[in-house]
């Protein structure tokens, strides 16, 4: 027999992802099924002993349901799967032609999993149905081939659409796990252009640096025993540019150099548009220039951990002239609530007179960055 539906999901995604998705076959699967069986008994139910049959296939049936979702229902499946077609024979024998109905269930999970042989199996568990509710006949003489529609043909019909809805829901519910997964490898695209992004910036500075060190070291290396002066001048010039060299590293890694904004804020809503997540700007103002550096660095920041880190599906970015709040949902409700990244950068805005706020509350981040109002402001 295949590994059921939610079992292979957890091979494509993280325990949030595989829990989320159970929680969405709970609600989409449960319930309906429930209010079915319900509705039946209220409708067939003629005696206690008619209520008492129904519920305890119903509570098979529901109990296998619930272990589907969350891909071991093999083990309730098979037991509920004997209780069941007893419930339905006590029902045939007692006139109550809705005790079929956990029985229809149960049936309907074990058969779309299978590689081989499901039509087969299919049938079978039709004809099993069919031959239960034939009892009917053999109980009661009158009637005959209103019993034997009743009793035989009904149940046996009901089966088949059953399962057929169970292949459907399975498919439903693969497609919905794909996305998710396709969802998850965006995220872990954004994340990784990113650090290609980074890795670009760090080449930039360096790579142009380290060539042109290269050729005045050889050329002071010629020089040495025909003009020293000339040779110390152009090892003075490595030195100067070896250290400006560092200090734009530092830069880079401290998040000194210019950020633009606006294009920071393009790029988010773009990784995560990629990654599934709806994303909202609302602008209060213009960002001020100045600020607008290292605010374009707390929303990278703060885009590529909630990439890494929330399973977001959605973000607010709310703009103002020296400030900027970032906020999104899918938020652990445990954990520590703040970033090594966004710790390097509350003192970096603290070293401009900013400041960075962070908290956690009913499953959302929110990440704040603010600078005081200037003197134009104030006017």
């Amino acid at each position: 027999m295949e590994v059921p539906t939610i079992a292979r999901r957890s091979t494509w995604t993280g325990g949030a992802v595989q829990e989320r998705l159970r929680r969405l076959n709970l609600i989409v699967t449960i319930p309906p099924l429930a209010l079915v069986g319900v509705l039946l008994l209220a409708l067939t139910a003629r005696s206690w002993w008619h209520v008492v049959i129904q519920l305890v296939g119903l509570v098979a049936a529901l109990a296998t349901a619930e272990r589907w979702t969350a891909g071991d229902y093999l083990r309730v499946a098979r037991p509920s799967l004997v209780v069941t077609a007893v419930v339905w024979l006590a029902g045939a024998l007692t006139d109550d032609s809705a005790a079929f109905y956990g029985l229809s269930l149960v049936g309907s999970f074990l058969i779309p999993p299978l590689r081989r042989h499901r039509l087969a199996a299919l049938f079978g568990l039709g004809g099993l149905v069919a031959v239960l509710g034939s009892a009917n006949l053999l109980a009661h003489e009158d009637h005959l081939v209103p019993r034997l529609v009743q009793f035989v043909a009904v149940p046996a019909v009901a089966v088949l659409i059953t399962t057929a809805f169970m292949f459907a829901s399975q498919r439903f519910f693969d497609l919905i796990a794909e996305l998710e997964q396709s969802r998850e490898k965006e995220a872990e695209l954004a994340v990784v252009r990113e650090r290609v992004r980074f890795a670009s910036d760090l080449h930039d500075i360096q790579g142009h640096t380290l060539h042109v060190v290269k050729l005045k070291v050889a050329l002071a290396e010629k020089l040495l025993d025909s003009d020293v002066d000339r040779a110390r001048e152009e090892l003075g010039e490595v030195r100067t540019l070896v250290g400006d060299t560092i200090v734009q590293t530092k830069e880079l890694v401290y998040a000194h150099r210019r950020l633009n904004l606006p294009a920071e804020l393009e790029n988010a809503k773009n990784l995560f548009e990629a990654a599934g997540i709806h994303v909202r700007v609302e602008r209060e103002s213009e960002v001020d220039d100045q600020a607008g550096q290292l605010l374009g660095q707390v929303l990278r920041e703060t885009t590529t951990n909630i990439l890494r880190h929330a399973e977001a599906r959605q973000v607010r970015i709310t703009l103002a002239r020296r400030g900027i709040v970032i906020v999104n949902d899918g938020v652990a409700e445990t954990g520590p609530p703040e970033l090594s990244g966004l710790s390097a950068l509350r003192q970096r805005l603290a070293e401009r007179g900013g400041e960075l706020e962070v908290s956690r509350a009913d499953g959302r981040f929110r990440t704040a960055a603010a600078f005081p109002a200037s003197k134009e402001d104030a006017r």
